[in-house]
């Protein structure tokens, strides 16, 4: 079964969210409409800003907890390699709407 690994964040240098889903589309969408309790929901983390796609979860899985492990700067320059300017993925590669305030979230 196919896997995703993906990161969140609440906006641009934000505080971030790495996670692992085999549903990518129906995972973000219980993230942006805050129906995931925890983490994600009382910070407000909803941006797409980061996927990988695996052919086996498992495979999904051991990366995330690899990456779980790095440092902060580490994951901003991986996100920053393919997105720049910390697009929200969810709108170009998902199809959602853009949420309604680019820099929704709230950082502790």
């Amino acid at each position: 079964m196919a896997g995703h690994l993906y990161i969140l964040a609440s906006r641009r240098h934000g505080t971030l969210y790495i996670g692992v889903t085999t549903d990518l589309p129906k995972r973000i969408y219980e993230h942006r409409e805050g129906l995931v309790p925890g983490f994600t929901r009382r910070y407000g983390v909803k941006r797409l800003v980061y996927v990988e796609t695996y052919d086996d979860i498992s495979d999904a899985i051991v990366r995330e907890r690899r990456m779980k492990e790095w440092k902060r700067d580490w994951k901003v320059r991986l996100i920053e390699t393919d997105n720049p300017f910390w697009d929200d993925l969810a709108v170009t590669l998902l199809g959602f709407a853009p949420l309604s305030h680019p820099g929704e979230g709230r950082d502790p």
